[in-house]
């Protein structure tokens, strides 16, 4: 009998089996606690030295099923009416592969919406291969609790039950607080334009209060015929 990681020699087994399998009479290999890598094409080889054939062997095939663990849900806590979401579950311990299916308030959801009467209106899109379940367009009847089953040919496990909350879109209540920001925007730059009108004019009158050349009654003509000798005579004044 041969394994890809085991040998049986003299009733004794070594490998990946040595402390997990046992060999029982006539010709019987018993594994304890299986698991997914036993999976495998296991040889079996008879050896009869003085019969007409004195050699001959068979294959077979063990597949291990293991049995889903509780899978990972994702359920968004609140959605508004009218936009997308989706919910996810995932599972990667079960073999085979496992597949997956919603249920909504312990009542399970059909793989297509249109084929329920009690669920012909929904939007949703269900992946049993993936786990997911899109919304295209959620509605108010969409909210409810939601848990995710994962199944495989040795069992099945679920997650916890999470409830999703389904709103109105309040316009009325948006365009108010939009225009309540708006307003007090403009309050707020009114008020800083105000500010920096009247820090402007004291700075002018204050700059033209003391920047302002004085007048003098007496006015010197400094065109007159003596300029060039007054020039001239200024240099020599200590």
């Amino acid at each position: 009998m041969v394994y890809p990681a085991m040998s049986i020699s003299k009733n004794k087994i070594s490998g990946d089996l040595e402390h997990r399998a046992l060999l029982r009479e006539p010709a019987n290999l018993l594994i304890l606690n299986a698991s997914r890598s036993d999976t495998a094409q296991y040889r079996c080889e008879v050896a009869a030295i003085d019969d007409q054939k004195p050699f001959d062997e068979i294959l077979i095939s063990l597949a291990v099923r293991v049995k889903p663990v509780m899978p990972r849900c994702s359920v968004p806590e609140a959605v508004t009416v009218g936009s997308s979401t989706e919910l996810r579950c995932i599972e990667n311990e079960g073999f085979p592969q496992s597949q997956y299916q919603w249920f909504k308030n312990n009542e399970e959801l059909p793989e297509d919406p249109k084929t329920s009467s009690k669920f012909y209106n929904s939007s949703y899109i269900m992946n049993i291969e993936t786990g997911s379940l899109k919304f295209r367009s959620v509605k108010k009847e969409d909210a409810g609790e939601y848990y995710c089953q994962a199944r495989n040919e040795a069992g099945w496990s679920k997650c916890s039950p999470q409830i999703m909350e389904v709103y109105d879109l309040d316009i009325v209540g948006i365009f108010l607080k939009v225009l309540g920001g708006v307003a007090a925007f403009i309050f707020v730059i009114v008020g800083i334009c105000q500010i920096q009108k009247s820090g402007y004019c004291s700075c002018k009158d204050h700059r033209e209060t003391n920047y302002k050349v004085p007048q003098h009654e007496n006015r010197m003509d400094y065109a007159s015929p003596d300029e060039g000798h007054f020039r001239h005579k200024s240099s020599f004044v200590i």
